[in-house]
């Protein structure tokens, strides 16, 4: 009897209206990697799911009007998905910007510690990535941000 398949405890769902092309670029650009790829009989899409470190993403063709595209809704996002790299956000940014991705925010240090970009993919689905570069205490967070923070570990 084989393992189950390990599913961390959240993962994300990205519908596109090609998602065919979008796990392609999904590896290229980003480097997701394919779990699973499930078609029906007439080819379309059925399930998708690929992985990145300990996370998950499952990739989705758009199925219901209540399934959509950034591009078949004018460009507009309900959400984003974030990742957090353990090294490389530079040379990450890089590769994305070479497979073709948008990146509507330059990589840039955080008050919080980290170096964060962000990039549209073809679809317009706004994607963030982000990489700690160095620790910071709250107290040091709330001085150079003034903000107050609250629940910081």
């Amino acid at each position: 009897m084989s393992e189950p398949l390990y599913r961390p405890s959240l993962g994300s769902a990205v519908y596109y209206k090609d998602p065919f092309a979008a796990l392609d670029w999904l590896e290229r650009a980003f480097g997701f990697e394919r779990q699973m790829v499930i078609t029906d009989n007439d080819g379309q899409l059925g399930h998708s799911e690929m992985r990145f470190g300990d996370s998950y993403l499952m990739v989705c063709r758009e199925w219901s009007e209540n399934a959509a595209s950034p591009a078949s809704i004018g460009g507009k996002n309900t959400q984003s998905v974030h990742v957090q790299l353990r090294d490389g956000i530079d040379e990450h940014c890089a590769r994305a910007r070479a497979a073709g991705a948008v990146i509507t925010r330059e990589p840039e240090d955080q008050f919080y510690g980290d170096r964060v970009y962000a990039a549209r993919d073809p679809e317009g689905h706004v994607w963030s990535f982000g990489q700690t570069v160095r620790t910071v205490s709250r107290e040091e967070a709330e001085r150079v941000s003034g903000l107050k923070i609250e629940g910081w570990v």
